[in-house]
């Protein structure tokens, strides 16, 4: 019979008003008597047709009706919630929200079955198509507006104990003259740039409560069955990120350009490093970890979405703490920013799994990238300032005037401390420069280190310890020109003594002592006491050369004779005492143990002088008493002049 479609398909009304004309023919027809046998076969043909055909169609109709129905019914779900948009649609409970979905699915399956019915582009069922389309974006636009209300109304941040961010001690401060360096600020800075939390175990936590997480899937599934993903993944994308700067600023973070960073001044910029190295770790092992777990939790199951939401949601972030570190990688190189670049490494190193497993696919490879080149770029200035700082020892400032009394040298504190910091850092130094030859090392290195280095060889700590060892040395060549400025050879001595005495209890007492080896110890205790022994020979050989007699002539001696040489030993002893009493020992055993040495040389040839004169003068001829002697050799080095002549006076 043909196709009984034309290019423009029929309504239903129009279908059942042309069969019923047809039809009406057909009566006609039936009715003539010149009909043959074939031509009513061909009209009882057609008949059959007819009625299917109007079956069909009243079958369509119904259809349609129903659809229109349904969509009637629906359509009066989704505008009561609009004329009630103050009230969110899942603060009403389960029910009312499983209601919407409802309404939602069933405008889906509608348009889905539309196709399924004659459609009149120009006719009714395109008016009822648009109007379930119309539906269906109100519906979407709805479920945008519950999605945003959710996460803001459900989201929660991490607030565990290790959140609390402090800071200890002091900091070194560098300073040329290394005069503004104290015994107290540089105890305290061996802590310094160690920041504080209180554990290292870090874990996902729940960025919105789990109770919302249903509801999130719910919408998402729908949304996503609507083909409306991209709407669902950029308003929870829009608003994950404004949870997370809102985070941010609960951290503390501030935004610096890399202009901001390299004009910053030290203190203020060293504070930030910290603040820096605290937040990567909870940003990047507690909320981004969590970050992606929230996403996996919703947007799994539609394949890359969630990959592609989380990094929307966390590139901005990643950069901004990216930017910091690349502008102090850019910076100078100086001494005191070494512990804080190392610092930097170290939490990059750290978090380099973290960031290889939250950016593991292709499309975040950037920020692995970017991530491995800054630690590349930190280590190497690291690197460098740790091999460049025994330039800056070699090259500092030395003033023409002389330590006053001989005490420890502000360079000694500094650089003593400074590498006792350093052992903190040992595999990471052992690390960043085991690469680097032996042979480049500093011509200053004395035997006995270079010796303590072949003890070491096999240590872990091998690169690290022939590094410090060389710094060490170029601190005794420094500390040696420095004793030159002074003109007393005895002053020299005790000068090196004391600073070759604390360069060596800084080591017993800390990790150094695992990177110089026992040898060195006994080498430089062994040179503390050579110090000691010049600085006695130097001082009292002349003034007891005056209680000394040859035996042979003794009695040849007058009286006088005798009272000379007291009064020449007395007032030796008292500018002995004048000077030296403004010298300084600060280490309180290494004073004692010098005084008690003095003493006992002093004190034997003094008392066998007196002995021997007893019967020759008068007690008034001799100015000091054994005691009296014994007494004021435990003044000296106390680094307060003081002058016997007025005390001999008081005492009298």
């Amino acid at each position: 019979m043909g196709d009984y479609k034309s290019s423009s398909t029929p309504t239903h009304e129009g279908e059942q008003h042309l069969i019923a004309a047809a039809r009406h023919i057909m009566q006609a027809l039936r009715s003539s008597s010149f009909l043959t046998d074939d031509l009513r076969k061909t009209l009882s043909d057609l008949e059959s047709h007819l009625s299917a055909i109007a079956a069909i169609t009243e079958s369509k109709t119904e259809e349609f009706s129903e659809f229109e129905k349904r969509l009637k019914s629906a359509e009066e779900k989704v505008f009561s919630w609009e004329s009630n948009n103050q009230i969110m649609i899942w603060d009403s409970g389960p029910v009312e929200a499983s209601n919407y979905l409802k309404s939602i699915d069933e405008i889906q399956t509608l348009i889905q079955n539309f196709t399924s019915l004659s459609v009149d582009e120009n006719g009714k069922h395109k008016e009822l198509f648009y109007r379930a389309d119309s539906v269906l974006q109100l519906a979407m636009s709805r479920l945008e507006e519950e999605l945003i209300h959710i996460l803001v109304r459900y989201k929660q941040y991490p607030e565990p104990e290790y959140m609390s961010f402090r800071l200890s001690g002091a900091d070194i401060v560098y300073d040329e003259s290394f005069v503004s360096v104290d015994e107290e600020s540089i105890e305290e800075a061996s802590q310094r740039n160690r920041y504080t939390n209180e554990s290292d175990d870090y874990y996902v936590v729940d960025l919105v409560q789990p109770l919302a997480i249903p509801h999130l899937k719910s919408i998402a599934k729908a949304m996503f069955a609507s083909n409306y993903g991209y709407e669902f993944c950029h308003s929870f994308i829009n608003t994950r990120k404004y949870a997370l700067d809102e985070y941010l600023v609960v951290l503390g973070v501030q935004i610096f350009s890399i202009e901001d960073v390299l004009k910053m001044e030290w203190t203020s910029l060293n504070l930030e490093i910290k603040k820096w190295s605290w937040i990567m770790k909870i940003i990047i092992r507690v909320y981004l970890a969590s970050e992606k777990w929230l996403c996996e939790q919703i947007l799994a199951e539609f394949g890359s979405v969630s990959s592609f939401s989380f990094l929307d949601i966390s590139k901005a972030t990643m950069a901004c703490l990216l930017n910091f570190g690349e502008a102090i990688a850019m910076g100078s190189r100086r001494p005191e920013k070494l512990f804080s670049l190392l610092d930097m490494f170290e939490v990059l190193a750290d978090l380099l799994l973290d960031i290889d497993a939250l950016f593991m696919e292709e499309t975040g490879s950037f920020i692995r990238i970017e991530f491995h080149e800054l630690m590349k770029s930190l280590g190497n200035l690291a690197k460098t300032t740790f091999l460049e700082f025994g330039n800056a020892i070699a090259t500092s400032n030395t003033s023409s005037n002389p330590f006053s009394g001989g005490g420890i040298h502000p360079l000694t504190r500094y650089v003593m401390n400074y590498i006792k910091t350093l052992t903190e850092y040992g595999r990471t130094l052992n690390f960043l420069i085991k690469d680097q030859c032996i042979e480049d090392s500093n011509p200053a290195l004395e035997l006995e280190d270079r010796q303590g280095i072949e003890d070491l060889f096999s240590s872990t700590f091998y690169p690290t310890a022939h590094h410090l060892l060389s710094i060490t040395s170029t601190l005794k060549s420094s500390l040696d020109s420095r004793s030159k400025l002074y003109k007393d050879a005895a002053l020299q001595h005790v000068f090196l003594m004391n600073n070759i005495h604390y360069m060596v209890q800084k080591v017993k007492s800390s990790k150094l002592m695992f990177f110089f080896g026992d040898e060195w110890i006994r080498e430089h205790i062994a040179k503390v006491q050579r110090h000691a022994t010049s600085y006695e020979r130097a001082t009292w050989s002349s003034v007891l050369s005056l209680l000394r007699d040859d035996n042979q002539q003794s009695h040849s001696f007058s009286k006088a004779n005798f009272r000379e040489r007291c009064r020449a030993f007395s007032i030796a002893f008292e500018e002995v005492y004048k000077s030296q009493t403004g010298w300084s020992i600060p280490d309180f055993e290494l004073r004692e143990g010098l005084q008690i040495s003095t003493a006992q040389n002093v004190i034997q040839a003094y008392r066998t002088f007196v002995g021997r004169i007893s019967g020759n003068i008068s007690d008034k001829d001799v100015k000091y008493t054994v005691d009296d002697l014994e007494k004021y050799i435990f003044h000296l080095f106390e680094g307060s002049p003081r002058s016997l002549h007025h005390a001999f006076i008081r005492r009298r």
